[in-house]
């Protein structure tokens, strides 16, 4: 595996959703051997829903790579100076975390990890979980797809016939999608079939 002895930034925004897609392959990257540090929103770090309570979700994180998640933007800064990270990734990376990055915002733990990583010309790998990728946000989403560095695991429409704006990664491909950013170069092809009409 590419990701052996390489360092990770795991980002995670509040797609609480896709927590249990996203879980197994933070756990692939740790068994690679990968050492893996998590970095969570305010709003993964603080909101419970149906899904996950936040304490829960930030327990197994720590549980799985062995480090406690980074939670402030303080924490967060020192990765730029430090060159901690060979690659970042954001999964799932919510529509709000990609309109904030594609404007230059630092407002998030998650945010100041994207831009100490960049700063340092190294990869952001960005794994789209958002009700509004085929809406608002897909200005946001062809702006970051045509920035130098940024890396989207594939994706396509997750629920077309209800939610047709939709779209999201396919988790399963976000360590190859990691392995070719480490490259530079994008994983093909980006935009996949997610779900088949009956």
């Amino acid at each position: 595996m590419v990701l052996q002895g390489k360092t990770v930034g795991f980002a995670v925004t509040g797609s609480h959703c896709t927590y249990d897609d996203v879980l197994p392959e933070l756990a692939r990257m740790v068994q690679g051997g990968a050492r893996v540090v998590p970095i969570v929103s305010y709003t993964a770090a603080s909101t419970d829903t149906r899904f996950w309570e936040a304490e829960q979700w930030l327990k197994q994180l720590e549980e799985i790579t062995g480090e406690a998640p980074i939670r402030t933007i303080a924490e967060a800064e020192p990765l730029g100076p430090s060159k901690r990270l060979d690659v970042l990734v954001i999964a799932p990376c919510t529509g709000n975390t990609l309109s904030r990055l594609a404007n230059a915002m630092t407002d998030s733990p998650v945010l100041m990890a994207a831009k100490a990583t960049l700063r340092n010309d190294r990869p952001v790998v960005l794994a789209v979980s958002t009700n509004d990728g085929l809406g608002l946000n897909m200005a946001n989403l062809a702006r970051l797809m045509a920035a130098k560095n940024i890396f989207f695991v594939p994706f396509g429409q997750d629920d077309p016939e209800r939610k047709v704006n939709s779209l999201v990664a396919k988790m399963d491909l976000l360590i190859p999608t990691v392995e070719a950013a480490l490259e530079k170069r994008q994983l093909q092809p980006v935009l996949i079939e997610r779900f088949r009409y009956k």
